[in-house]
């Protein structure tokens, strides 16, 4: 690894933010608030990344209580039909604080190099989407903490922590800010999760579907910029970044009950259409 100094780091995230300023475009985050979130140290982010943003900018983190990654379900429910979801999808994204969590992990096998080079390069030594590469990885669990950011100007949630660790290996799978957003390319609420990245943050913005079965999916798929879908932001100076919208990779969470206070996740990722990564959750009530 090669240390570039505390502003631009190690030269293989410099490299890419490069790439990202170079195939991206220039964004006023005063036009497009959505953009705009948590921006990652150049050293590492790891589990206690949140603590340290909340010190710098002032924030509240609201350790005691039930907390969800979405204070109200309601949120999401404007103009988007989602009112008949089954009340245990709505009580795990209100109440996640409450659930404890089972995972399990499955590779296209062309991509299991990519996941292993990906891990190499950056997810270890930046303690920050580190996906398992093997069951085992996954066979003892993980940690779950659910940590609202509160402003004590206006008691506003502005966003909350979701920080996962794997047992087995003891690294941080994700560390993520959710949030519920709007896009210019979609009229319904939004789920947005960011997960900061050094001097920037890979940004997923995740468009919400009701199923008969009372089963929710959320997709990140779209045609073009403004769309939900995955974005790599690179903050620069006086409230500009530079955007590249990632349209090969799109996801699909399928969340759906299962039994007395137990709810399951499917999760899939695609590249250019090819299946990438299946993971599967059981998310259970505590007690």
């Amino acid at each position: 690894m090669i240390w570039l100094g505390e502003k631009r780091g190690q030269l293989s995230d410099w490299v890419t933010q490069q790439w990202v300023r170079a195939t991206g475009r220039n964004i006023s985050l005063a036009d497009h608030p959505w953009l705009d979130g948590p921006v990652g140290d150049t050293r590492s982010i790891g589990s206690d990344f949140f603590a340290r943003y909340a010190e710098r900018h002032g924030y509240e983190s609201v350790q005691t209580g039930s907390h969800g990654l979405i204070p109200s379900f309601q949120a999401l429910e404007q103009n988007s039909g989602l009112a008949s979801v089954a009340q245990p999808v709505k009580d795990f994204y209100e109440k996640t604080s409450e659930f404890e969590f089972d995972i399990w992990s499955e590779w296209s096998g062309i991509f299991k190099p990519f996941g292993r080079a990906l891990g190499l390069i950056f997810s270890r030594r930046l303690q920050q989407l580190n996906l398992p590469l093997s069951s085992l990885d996954t066979s003892r669990g993980m940690t779950s903490k659910v940590i609202p950011l509160r402003d004590p100007v206006t008691g506003e949630i502005t966003h909350t922590a979701w920080i996962r660790e794997l047992h087995a290996t003891g690294n941080v799978l994700y560390a993520g800010a959710y949030s519920v957003c709007c896009v210019p390319g979609d009229a319904s609420p939004c789920v947005r999760v960011i997960f900061p990245l050094p001097n920037g943050s890979a940004i997923v913005v995740l468009r919400t579907e009701a199923h008969p079965d009372g089963s929710l999916s959320l997709w990140s798929l779209g045609r073009s910029f403004g769309d939900p879908g995955f974005y790599f932001v690179v903050h620069q100076d006086s409230g500009v970044v530079s955007a590249r919208y990632l349209k090969a990779l799109t996801e699909r969470i399928h969340v759906y009950p299962d039994g007395p206070g137990t709810v399951r996740t499917d999760h899939q990722l695609w590249f250019f259409g090819a299946k990438l990564l299946k993971l599967h959750y059981r998310m259970r009530r505590k007690g």
